[in-house]
């Protein structure tokens, strides 16, 4: 198949879109991306590509088409632009350079903003092609957990908003199970299905060896990993960290960046954690194996709201295929995940306490017991969350849309 894609991000952001597109192009399709330019999560454009932006429009076989857009930044009103701007120049110039390709099939990855998905939308009118649209973030609620909408008629307006989306679309795949009925709700059509993340392939050889967090011995490092944003509510991390700065073997680990990060590198120094909280900024994702190779615990959070409780978050799929103990601050699907199958301890979304509580508990088990958490995290990602399998159900989806055949269940 010859296959477009659209996404507001890609690489050299880290998203799990970039592997997607690998592994479709492993199974000999063809693949053009259509994206902005790279800025997240700092709201900046990457340097690197500002130098060279002609070393950025092909990734492992897939061809890249770039629009211009807004950066992020670090306040409110130059998010909105950022998100009007994809909007805006995927629609017309991003379309325009892609008049004379022919696709059999549009693939949206739907994570924030909803929006993303309009230049699809308007293809499909134009071109008649089917669109699959991989919904990752639940608008309006996010918006209103957030703090960025609280007016009830503009959070309507987007409630329309997304199901004049989701109705214009021929496949819906929603992240969790529990994301499904909220969908549902916004769509007309019954061609909904539940499609997960995974673990990116650079975790398929296994963990990468080294002391680049400048582990010991004797420290019980906890990793957290990815976007330092609102959602992952940093406040409760740092109030956690604060209750066990008594305990010098304990180390929290922070490898990222975002909207956020200047805010808990001012947090850390107020309140005395330097020693035992480093910032290690954002690094590539084929680094990760190495710091997760580190980590004695792996660290999972999303804010207290309801919206959050029906998330998997992506991070959560990486954390198992490493086979590290998991410590997940969060409510719903995501933290039944971690407690049903005992691969880690989890406590409530919001409860500083109770991840102090978590991470002291972990640090006092065993090597052993440690390891068993460890390897039923990666037990349940192979039996749960196996990219191959999920990559495959998904081809068999979108050659079903182009034969205009009837889904599978």
């Amino acid at each position: 198949m010859r296959l477009l894609i659209i996404t507001q991000y890609y690489w050299p952001e880290n998203f799990r879109i970039n592997d997607l597109t690998t592994g479709l192009i492993e199974r000999g399709h063809e693949i053009t991306v259509l994206t902005g330019v790279p800025n997240y999560p700092s709201g900046r454009i990457f340097p690197e590509f500002r130098v060279s932006p002609e070393l950025f429009l092909t990734f492992k076989g897939a061809k890249i088409v770039r629009v211009p857009i807004v950066p992020r930044g670090k306040r409110s009103i130059q998010l909105f632009f950022n998100y009007l701007s994809f909007v805006i120049t995927a629609s017309t110039i991003g379309l325009f350079r892609l008049r004379k390709l022919h696709f059999d099939a549009v693939l949206v990855f739907g994570t924030s903003p909803v929006t993303a998905c309009l230049p699809a939308v308007l293809y499909r009118f134009m071109k008649n092609v089917p669109v699959a649209f991989w919904v990752l973030d639940l608008w309006p609620d996010t918006l209103k957990a957030l703090g960025v909408l609280r007016s009830k008629r503009m959070l309507g307006l987007v409630g329309n908003l997304v199901s004049f989306i989701y109705n214009r679309n021929d496949l819906v795949l929603g992240q969790s199970k529990s994301f499904l009925p909220y969908i549902q709700k916004y769509c007309k059509h019954d061609h909904i299905r539940y499609f997960p993340s995974w673990a990116e392939s650079v975790f398929s050889n296994g963990l990468g060896e080294g002391q680049s967090t400048g582990a010991e011995d004797d420290i019980f490092n906890v990793i957290f990993t990815g976007n330092v944003g609102e959602s992952q509510d940093f406040p409760a991390i740092l109030d956690a960290a604060e209750r066990l700065k008594h305990d010098q073997n304990i180390r929290w680990t922070i490898v990222g960046d975002g909207r956020m990060f200047q805010w808990v590198q001012d947090q850390v120094k107020k309140r005395g954690l330097a020693g035992h909280v480093l910032l290690e900024g954002r690094h590539p994702l084929e680094k990760m194996p190495f710091y997760f190779a580190q980590a004695d615990a792996l660290l999972v959070s999303l804010k207290d709201e309801l919206i959050f409780s029906y998330t998997i978050p992506g991070k959560l799929q990486s954390y198992l295929k490493a086979g590290k103990p998991i410590v997940a601050m969060l409510n719903g699907e995501g933290a039944d995940l971690v407690r049903m199958n005992n691969c880690g301890i989890s406590c409530k979304a919001g409860d500083s306490a109770g991840l102090a509580s978590a991470i002291m508990k972990l640090s006092q088990l065993s090597v052993e017991d440690r390891n068993t958490m460890g390897e039923r995290g990666l037990t349940l990602s192979k039996t749960e969350f196996d990219r191959s399998r999920l990559i495959d159900q998904l081809e068999i989806w979108l050659q079903q849309l182009v034969d205009r055949k009837p889904l599978e269940p």
